[in-house]
Protein backbone atom coordinates (compact mmCIF):
# COMPACT_ATOMS: atom_id res chain seq x y z
CA UNK A 1 0.00 0.00 0.00
CA UNK A 2 1.63 3.13 -0.95
CA UNK A 3 1.32 6.66 0.04
CA UNK A 4 -0.37 8.03 -3.03
CA UNK A 5 -0.68 11.71 -4.35
CA UNK A 6 -3.49 13.56 -2.85
CA UNK A 7 -4.52 17.45 -2.08
CA UNK A 8 -6.10 17.93 1.23
CA UNK A 9 -7.82 21.39 1.67
CA UNK A 10 -8.81 22.47 5.82
CA UNK A 11 -10.52 25.73 6.81
CA UNK A 12 -7.22 25.81 9.54
CA UNK A 13 -3.97 23.66 10.11
CA UNK A 14 -1.71 23.75 13.08
CA UNK A 15 1.91 24.89 11.08
CA UNK A 16 4.47 25.02 13.45
CA UNK A 17 3.48 26.74 16.57
CA UNK A 18 0.93 28.77 14.69
CA UNK A 19 -2.65 28.13 13.04
CA UNK A 20 -3.20 29.16 9.87
CA UNK A 21 -6.24 29.83 7.82
CA UNK A 22 -7.73 28.30 4.77
CA UNK A 23 -4.71 25.94 3.64
CA UNK A 24 -3.98 23.46 1.15
CA UNK A 25 -1.78 21.08 1.37
CA UNK A 26 -0.34 18.75 -1.69
CA UNK A 27 0.93 15.42 -1.25
CA UNK A 28 3.16 13.17 -3.68
CA UNK A 29 4.37 9.77 -3.18
CA UNK A 30 2.98 10.32 0.90
CA UNK A 31 5.63 13.27 0.83
CA UNK A 32 4.04 17.02 1.89
CA UNK A 33 4.93 18.74 -1.55
CA UNK A 34 3.87 22.11 -0.70
CA UNK A 35 1.99 23.73 1.58
CA UNK A 36 -0.42 26.79 0.88
CA UNK A 37 -2.36 29.31 3.44
CA UNK A 38 -4.90 31.62 2.61
CA UNK A 39 -6.34 29.95 -0.96
CA UNK A 40 -9.43 28.55 -2.09
CA UNK A 41 -10.00 25.22 -2.64
CA UNK A 42 -10.02 23.07 -5.60
CA UNK A 43 -12.58 20.60 -6.80
CA UNK A 44 -11.04 17.70 -6.33
CA UNK A 45 -9.61 18.52 -2.77
CA UNK A 46 -10.39 16.10 0.49
CA UNK A 47 -12.12 18.87 2.65
CA UNK A 48 -11.14 18.55 6.30
CA UNK A 49 -12.36 20.95 9.55
CA UNK A 50 -8.67 21.58 11.83
CA UNK A 51 -5.70 19.91 10.18
CA UNK A 52 -2.50 18.59 12.72
CA UNK A 53 0.65 16.88 12.08
CA UNK A 54 0.12 13.40 13.42
CA UNK A 55 1.30 11.80 16.34
CA UNK A 56 3.54 8.73 16.28
CA UNK A 57 2.93 5.62 18.60
CA UNK A 58 6.70 4.87 19.97
CA UNK A 59 6.20 1.80 22.10
CA UNK A 60 3.89 -1.17 21.16
CA UNK A 61 3.37 -4.98 21.93
CA UNK A 62 0.49 -5.43 19.76
CA UNK A 63 -1.04 -9.03 21.03
CA UNK A 64 -1.18 -7.56 24.58
CA UNK A 65 -4.47 -6.05 23.06
CA UNK A 66 -6.13 -9.15 23.23
CA UNK A 67 -5.70 -9.26 27.38
CA UNK A 68 -6.76 -5.56 27.65
CA UNK A 69 -9.69 -6.17 30.82
CA UNK A 70 -7.98 -9.89 31.67
CA UNK A 71 -5.79 -8.84 34.03
CA UNK A 72 -8.18 -6.31 36.77
CA UNK A 73 -9.16 -8.71 39.24
CA UNK A 74 -6.98 -8.92 42.67
CA UNK A 75 -5.38 -11.78 43.58
CA UNK A 76 -3.96 -12.96 47.23
CA UNK A 77 -1.59 -11.12 48.17
CA UNK A 78 0.02 -8.02 46.65
CA UNK A 79 -0.50 -7.31 42.92
CA UNK A 80 1.99 -5.63 40.66
CA UNK A 81 3.69 -5.48 36.96
CA UNK A 82 5.46 -8.86 38.23
CA UNK A 83 2.29 -10.83 39.20
CA UNK A 84 0.36 -9.07 35.77
CA UNK A 85 3.75 -10.25 33.79
CA UNK A 86 3.18 -14.03 35.17
CA UNK A 87 -0.54 -13.60 33.51
CA UNK A 88 0.88 -12.28 30.00
CA UNK A 89 3.25 -15.33 30.04
CA UNK A 90 0.30 -18.06 30.73
CA UNK A 91 -1.64 -15.69 28.24
CA UNK A 92 1.63 -16.24 25.65
CA UNK A 93 1.30 -19.97 25.50
CA UNK A 94 -2.10 -19.90 22.95
CA UNK A 95 -1.10 -17.61 20.39
CA UNK A 96 -0.57 -18.46 16.21
CA UNK A 97 0.70 -16.45 13.90
CA UNK A 98 -2.33 -15.95 12.63
CA UNK A 99 -4.23 -14.51 15.88
CA UNK A 100 -0.66 -12.62 16.33
CA UNK A 101 -1.75 -10.67 13.06
CA UNK A 102 -5.32 -10.37 13.37
CA UNK A 103 -5.01 -9.16 17.08
CA UNK A 104 -2.02 -6.59 15.57
CA UNK A 105 -4.48 -5.28 12.68
CA UNK A 106 -7.44 -4.45 15.57
CA UNK A 107 -4.49 -2.70 17.61
CA UNK A 108 -3.14 -0.86 14.59
CA UNK A 109 -6.51 -0.16 13.36
CA UNK A 110 -7.29 1.43 16.62
CA UNK A 111 -4.16 3.21 16.84
CA UNK A 112 -4.96 5.24 13.21
CA UNK A 113 -8.75 6.06 14.59
CA UNK A 114 -7.10 7.80 17.94
CA UNK A 115 -5.02 9.91 15.41
CA UNK A 116 -1.19 7.90 15.37
CA UNK A 117 0.15 7.54 12.54
CA UNK A 118 2.52 5.21 12.91
CA UNK A 119 3.76 2.85 15.36
CA UNK A 120 7.24 1.21 17.07
CA UNK A 121 6.46 -1.92 17.26
CA UNK A 122 8.45 -3.48 20.38
CA UNK A 123 8.55 -7.02 19.21
CA UNK A 124 9.56 -9.77 21.24
CA UNK A 125 7.80 -12.66 20.42
CA UNK A 126 9.57 -14.88 18.14
CA UNK A 127 8.81 -18.51 18.35
CA UNK A 128 6.60 -21.49 19.09
CA UNK A 129 4.73 -21.85 22.51
CA UNK A 130 7.48 -24.47 22.90
CA UNK A 131 10.26 -22.30 22.49
CA UNK A 132 11.48 -24.04 19.04
CA UNK A 133 11.77 -21.13 16.26
CA UNK A 134 9.37 -21.44 13.33
CA UNK A 135 10.59 -22.33 9.61
CA UNK A 136 11.04 -18.67 9.34
CA UNK A 137 12.74 -17.12 12.08
CA UNK A 138 11.03 -14.36 11.45
CA UNK A 139 7.31 -15.57 11.09
CA UNK A 140 6.25 -13.58 14.09
CA UNK A 141 7.48 -10.16 12.23
CA UNK A 142 6.20 -10.69 9.26
CA UNK A 143 2.39 -11.24 10.62
CA UNK A 144 2.96 -7.60 12.26
CA UNK A 145 4.08 -6.49 8.87
CA UNK A 146 1.46 -7.59 7.45
CA UNK A 147 -1.16 -6.44 9.60
CA UNK A 148 0.78 -3.21 9.20
CA UNK A 149 0.33 -3.27 5.35
CA UNK A 150 -3.46 -4.16 5.94
CA UNK A 151 -3.97 -1.06 8.00
CA UNK A 152 -1.99 0.91 6.57
CA UNK A 153 -0.36 2.58 9.77
CA UNK A 154 3.43 3.19 9.29
CA UNK A 155 5.47 0.94 10.69
CA UNK A 156 8.95 0.88 12.73
CA UNK A 157 9.58 -2.54 13.12
CA UNK A 158 12.19 -3.42 16.37
CA UNK A 159 13.04 -7.13 16.84
CA UNK A 160 13.90 -7.57 20.57
CA UNK A 161 17.40 -9.03 21.72
CA UNK A 162 16.48 -11.60 24.91
CA UNK A 163 18.97 -13.49 26.05
CA UNK A 164 18.33 -14.13 29.48
CA UNK A 165 15.68 -14.16 32.33
CA UNK A 166 17.04 -11.62 34.59
CA UNK A 167 20.57 -9.32 35.49
CA UNK A 168 23.29 -11.74 36.10
CA UNK A 169 22.78 -13.36 32.94
CA UNK A 170 20.34 -15.80 34.90
CA UNK A 171 18.54 -18.63 32.56
CA UNK A 172 14.85 -17.91 30.98
CA UNK A 173 12.21 -19.35 32.34
CA UNK A 174 9.18 -21.41 30.98
CA UNK A 175 7.18 -18.24 30.53
CA UNK A 176 10.46 -16.04 28.00
CA UNK A 177 11.25 -19.18 25.72
CA UNK A 178 8.76 -17.65 23.39
CA UNK A 179 11.06 -14.59 23.52
CA UNK A 180 14.57 -15.79 23.13
CA UNK A 181 17.91 -15.58 20.84
CA UNK A 182 21.05 -15.48 21.17
CA UNK A 183 23.24 -12.57 19.63
CA UNK A 184 23.63 -14.96 16.60
CA UNK A 185 20.10 -15.37 16.15
CA UNK A 186 19.11 -12.19 16.52
CA UNK A 187 21.24 -10.90 14.25
CA UNK A 188 19.63 -13.14 11.64
CA UNK A 189 16.68 -12.64 12.70
CA UNK A 190 16.85 -8.50 12.18
CA UNK A 191 18.50 -9.31 8.94
CA UNK A 192 15.29 -11.09 7.72
CA UNK A 193 13.17 -8.42 8.81
CA UNK A 194 15.53 -5.98 6.73
CA UNK A 195 14.73 -8.02 3.88
CA UNK A 196 11.10 -8.42 3.95
CA UNK A 197 10.91 -4.61 4.91
CA UNK A 198 11.85 -4.27 0.95
CA UNK A 199 8.49 -5.60 0.40
CA UNK A 200 6.44 -3.04 2.77
CA UNK A 201 6.21 0.53 1.63
CA UNK A 202 8.71 3.00 1.91
CA UNK A 203 8.24 4.86 4.86
CA UNK A 204 8.48 1.38 6.80
CA UNK A 205 11.65 1.26 8.93
CA UNK A 206 13.34 -1.48 10.61
CA UNK A 207 15.16 -0.65 14.21
CA UNK A 208 16.89 -2.73 17.16
CA UNK A 209 15.68 -3.31 20.76
CA UNK A 210 17.57 -4.70 23.36
CA UNK A 211 14.91 -5.61 25.78
CA UNK A 212 16.69 -4.01 28.77
CA UNK A 213 19.72 -4.50 31.00
CA UNK A 214 17.49 -7.56 32.38
CA UNK A 215 17.40 -9.58 29.30
CA UNK A 216 20.57 -8.24 27.57
CA UNK A 217 24.19 -8.13 29.36
CA UNK A 218 26.91 -5.68 28.29
CA UNK A 219 28.97 -7.59 25.89
CA UNK A 220 25.84 -8.26 24.17
CA UNK A 221 24.47 -4.95 23.74
CA UNK A 222 27.21 -3.75 22.65
CA UNK A 223 27.83 -6.47 19.80
CA UNK A 224 24.50 -5.28 18.50
CA UNK A 225 24.65 -1.61 19.21
CA UNK A 226 27.91 -1.70 17.37
CA UNK A 227 26.57 -3.74 14.42
CA UNK A 228 23.19 -1.66 13.97
CA UNK A 229 24.99 1.64 12.39
CA UNK A 230 21.55 3.04 10.80
CA UNK A 231 18.00 3.50 12.32
CA UNK A 232 16.66 3.58 15.75
CA UNK A 233 17.41 1.62 19.17
CA UNK A 234 14.92 1.33 21.84
CA UNK A 235 15.26 -0.06 25.35
CA UNK A 236 13.24 -0.53 28.09
CA UNK A 237 14.81 0.79 31.46
CA UNK A 238 14.27 1.78 34.88
CA UNK A 239 10.40 1.09 34.49
CA UNK A 240 10.52 -1.10 37.86
CA UNK A 241 12.07 0.10 41.42
CA UNK A 242 12.96 -4.09 41.77
CA UNK A 243 14.65 -3.54 38.63
CA UNK A 244 16.87 -0.30 39.78
CA UNK A 245 18.15 -3.13 43.01
CA UNK A 246 18.90 -5.72 40.98
CA UNK A 247 20.48 -3.68 38.02
CA UNK A 248 22.24 -1.48 41.00
CA UNK A 249 23.10 -4.93 42.65
CA UNK A 250 24.31 -6.29 39.87
CA UNK A 251 26.26 -4.12 37.64
CA UNK A 252 26.92 -1.59 40.32
CA UNK A 253 25.04 1.54 39.06
CA UNK A 254 21.78 2.36 38.73
CA UNK A 255 20.38 1.53 34.93
CA UNK A 256 20.31 4.82 33.17
CA UNK A 257 23.59 5.34 35.00
CA UNK A 258 25.28 2.38 33.96
CA UNK A 259 23.48 3.09 29.85
CA UNK A 260 25.39 6.57 29.82
CA UNK A 261 28.35 5.23 31.13
CA UNK A 262 28.80 2.23 29.18
CA UNK A 263 27.21 2.82 26.04
CA UNK A 264 27.04 6.06 23.44
CA UNK A 265 23.33 6.92 24.07
CA UNK A 266 22.57 9.70 21.88
CA UNK A 267 19.38 11.11 19.10
CA UNK A 268 18.69 7.27 17.35
CA UNK A 269 18.32 5.62 20.67
CA UNK A 270 14.67 5.85 22.85
CA UNK A 271 14.76 4.83 26.52
CA UNK A 272 11.50 3.48 27.21
CA UNK A 273 9.74 4.41 30.64
CA UNK A 274 12.64 4.97 32.45
CA UNK A 275 10.25 5.90 35.42
CA UNK A 276 13.10 5.47 37.86
CA UNK A 277 16.05 8.26 37.90
CA UNK A 278 17.67 10.46 39.88
CA UNK A 279 18.05 14.19 39.30
CA UNK A 280 21.55 13.81 37.55
CA UNK A 281 20.08 10.79 35.57
CA UNK A 282 17.19 12.69 34.40
CA UNK A 283 19.61 15.90 33.00
CA UNK A 284 22.08 13.27 31.77
CA UNK A 285 18.82 11.66 29.51
CA UNK A 286 17.88 15.15 28.40
CA UNK A 287 21.23 16.02 27.23
CA UNK A 288 22.29 12.76 25.32
CA UNK A 289 19.65 14.07 22.48
CA UNK A 290 17.55 10.48 23.15
CA UNK A 291 13.77 10.53 23.30
CA UNK A 292 12.15 9.15 26.34
CA UNK A 293 9.77 7.17 25.89
CA UNK A 294 6.72 7.41 28.26
CA UNK A 295 3.75 4.89 28.24
CA UNK A 296 1.23 6.65 31.03
CA UNK A 297 -1.92 4.72 30.53
CA UNK A 298 0.48 1.33 30.81
CA UNK A 299 2.90 3.13 33.39
CA UNK A 300 -0.42 3.77 36.21
CA UNK A 301 -2.35 0.39 35.18
CA UNK A 302 0.71 -1.68 35.69
CA UNK A 303 2.02 0.60 39.01
CA UNK A 304 5.09 1.38 38.06
CA UNK A 305 5.08 5.29 39.17
CA UNK A 306 5.56 8.30 37.37
CA UNK A 307 8.19 9.57 35.08
CA UNK A 308 10.02 12.90 36.08
CA UNK A 309 8.57 14.71 32.62
CA UNK A 310 9.11 18.70 34.45
CA UNK A 311 12.70 17.81 35.15
CA UNK A 312 13.31 16.41 31.64
CA UNK A 313 11.56 18.42 29.84
CA UNK A 314 13.21 21.58 31.74
CA UNK A 315 16.50 19.81 30.90
CA UNK A 316 15.26 19.77 27.35
CA UNK A 317 14.97 16.44 26.60
CA UNK A 318 12.91 14.73 23.60
CA UNK A 319 9.95 13.07 24.64
CA UNK A 320 7.20 10.90 23.18
CA UNK A 321 4.49 8.66 24.14
CA UNK A 322 3.28 5.14 23.59
CA UNK A 323 0.54 2.87 23.88
CA UNK A 324 2.40 -0.37 25.17
CA UNK A 325 0.64 -3.08 26.70
CA UNK A 326 -2.52 -1.53 24.04
CA UNK A 327 -5.07 -1.79 27.52
CA UNK A 328 -6.85 1.54 26.17
CA UNK A 329 -5.57 3.00 22.88
CA UNK A 330 -6.24 6.82 22.93
CA UNK A 331 -3.71 9.31 22.23
CA UNK A 332 -5.43 11.99 24.20
CA UNK A 333 -5.38 9.66 27.38
CA UNK A 334 -1.90 9.15 27.38
CA UNK A 335 -1.43 13.11 27.36
CA UNK A 336 -3.68 13.94 29.81
CA UNK A 337 -2.04 11.68 32.23
CA UNK A 338 0.93 12.66 31.57
CA UNK A 339 0.18 16.19 32.58
CA UNK A 340 -2.31 15.26 35.14
CA UNK A 341 0.43 12.78 37.08
CA UNK A 342 2.97 16.08 37.30
CA UNK A 343 0.11 18.05 38.41
CA UNK A 344 -0.28 15.33 41.03
CA UNK A 345 2.68 14.85 42.37
CA UNK A 346 3.84 18.41 42.32
CA UNK A 347 0.26 20.09 42.93
CA UNK A 348 0.50 22.63 40.43
CA UNK A 349 -1.07 22.77 37.10
CA UNK A 350 0.18 23.53 33.41
CA UNK A 351 3.66 22.03 34.21
CA UNK A 352 4.70 20.71 30.71
CA UNK A 353 4.77 24.03 28.78
CA UNK A 354 6.75 27.13 28.99
CA UNK A 355 5.25 30.32 29.81
CA UNK A 356 2.52 31.80 28.20
CA UNK A 357 2.13 28.45 26.06
CA UNK A 358 -1.11 26.24 25.61
CA UNK A 359 0.11 23.02 27.71
CA UNK A 360 -1.84 20.74 25.46
CA UNK A 361 -0.72 22.41 22.23
CA UNK A 362 2.92 22.53 23.88
CA UNK A 363 3.36 19.02 24.91
CA UNK A 364 1.35 17.67 21.14
CA UNK A 365 3.76 19.46 19.35
CA UNK A 366 7.30 18.18 21.67
CA UNK A 367 5.44 14.44 21.98
CA UNK A 368 4.75 14.26 17.90
CA UNK A 369 8.27 15.51 17.22
CA UNK A 370 9.83 13.29 19.59
CA UNK A 371 7.90 10.76 18.40
CA UNK A 372 9.00 10.80 14.78
CA UNK A 373 12.61 10.94 15.94
CA UNK A 374 11.74 7.88 18.05
CA UNK A 375 10.83 5.98 15.28
CA UNK A 376 13.67 7.61 12.18
CA UNK A 377 10.36 8.81 10.74
CA UNK A 378 10.43 12.48 9.15
CA UNK A 379 7.74 13.46 10.41
CA UNK A 380 6.07 15.32 13.28
CA UNK A 381 5.03 18.62 11.40
CA UNK A 382 3.31 19.67 8.39
CA UNK A 383 6.06 20.87 6.20
CA UNK A 384 7.40 20.53 2.96
CA UNK A 385 9.60 17.84 2.53
CA UNK A 386 8.26 15.97 5.55
CA UNK A 387 5.83 12.24 5.28
CA UNK A 388 2.62 13.49 5.29
CA UNK A 389 1.51 11.83 8.50
CA UNK A 390 -1.35 13.90 9.25
CA UNK A 391 -4.58 14.21 11.43
CA UNK A 392 -8.31 15.82 11.57
CA UNK A 393 -10.48 16.87 14.09
CA UNK A 394 -13.68 17.88 14.25
CA UNK A 395 -14.12 21.83 15.80
CA UNK A 396 -17.58 21.51 15.65
CA UNK A 397 -17.93 18.68 18.16
CA UNK A 398 -19.83 19.68 21.26
CA UNK A 399 -15.91 19.22 23.35
CA UNK A 400 -14.26 21.68 21.18
CA UNK A 401 -17.34 24.57 19.21
CA UNK A 402 -16.78 27.08 22.33
CA UNK A 403 -12.87 27.24 21.90
CA UNK A 404 -10.89 29.74 20.02
CA UNK A 405 -8.04 27.71 18.00
CA UNK A 406 -5.93 28.68 19.93
CA UNK A 407 -7.36 26.47 22.57
CA UNK A 408 -8.24 23.22 20.24
CA UNK A 409 -5.44 21.32 21.15
CA UNK A 410 -6.09 21.87 24.79
CA UNK A 411 -9.68 20.71 23.93
CA UNK A 412 -9.12 17.79 22.62
CA UNK A 413 -6.22 16.83 24.99
CA UNK A 414 -7.90 17.57 28.48
CA UNK A 415 -11.71 18.09 27.67
CA UNK A 416 -12.55 15.80 24.82
CA UNK A 417 -11.14 12.55 23.60
CA UNK A 418 -10.21 10.91 20.39
CA UNK A 419 -13.72 10.15 18.84
CA UNK A 420 -12.75 14.16 17.51
CA UNK A 421 -11.06 12.79 14.79
CA UNK A 422 -12.12 12.69 11.48
CA UNK A 423 -9.89 11.43 8.95
CA UNK A 424 -5.94 10.09 9.52
CA UNK A 425 -3.58 9.99 6.72
CA UNK A 426 -0.05 7.86 7.17
CA UNK A 427 2.48 9.04 4.35
CA UNK A 428 -0.41 9.81 2.31
CA UNK A 429 -2.39 6.47 2.95
CA UNK A 430 -5.72 7.87 3.59
CA UNK A 431 -6.69 5.24 6.36
CA UNK A 432 -9.58 6.73 8.48
CA UNK A 433 -12.66 8.62 6.97
CA UNK A 434 -15.42 9.91 9.09
CA UNK A 435 -13.97 8.36 12.04
CA UNK A 436 -14.05 5.46 10.53
CA UNK A 437 -10.85 3.12 9.33
CA UNK A 438 -11.46 2.50 5.63
CA UNK A 439 -11.54 -1.74 6.60
CA UNK A 440 -13.06 -1.62 9.85
CA UNK A 441 -16.01 -4.16 9.00
CA UNK A 442 -13.39 -6.49 7.96
CA UNK A 443 -10.58 -6.37 10.60
CA UNK A 444 -12.93 -6.34 13.48
CA UNK A 445 -14.78 -9.71 12.23
CA UNK A 446 -11.39 -11.19 11.79
CA UNK A 447 -10.18 -9.97 15.65
CA UNK A 448 -13.81 -11.47 16.90
CA UNK A 449 -13.31 -15.14 15.26
CA UNK A 450 -9.68 -15.28 16.51
CA UNK A 451 -10.71 -14.23 19.86
CA UNK A 452 -13.67 -16.26 20.44
CA UNK A 453 -10.65 -19.38 19.44
CA UNK A 454 -8.31 -18.18 22.03
CA UNK A 455 -10.46 -17.60 24.77
CA UNK A 456 -11.88 -21.05 24.31
CA UNK A 457 -8.07 -21.89 24.78
CA UNK A 458 -7.15 -19.86 27.91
Amino acid sequence: MKGRDVNIYASKALLDQTWAQSVRVCVENGVIAQVSTGVPPMPDDVRVDALLPAMANLHSHSFQRAMAGMTEFRTHGQDSFWTWRDLMYRFLDALTPDQVWAIAQLAFMEMLKAGYASVGEFHYLHHQSDGRPYDNPAELSAQIMRAAQTTGIGLTHLPVLYTYGDVGRKPITAGQKRFCNSVEQFEDLAETCRMAARDMPSDTRIGVAPHSLRATCAEDLTRVVEGHLDGPIHMHIAEQTKEVDSVCAALGARPVEWLMQNTRVDERWCLIHATHMTAEETEALAKSGAVAGVCPVTEANLGDGIFNASAYAQAGGAMGVGTDSNINISMSDELRLLEYAQRLKHRRRNLLAGPDQSTGQSLYLQCAQGGAQALSRNAGQIAEGRLADLVAIDTTHPRLCALADTQLVDGWVFAANDQVVTDVWAAGRHMVKSGHHVDEIAILQDFRTVMDTLTATL
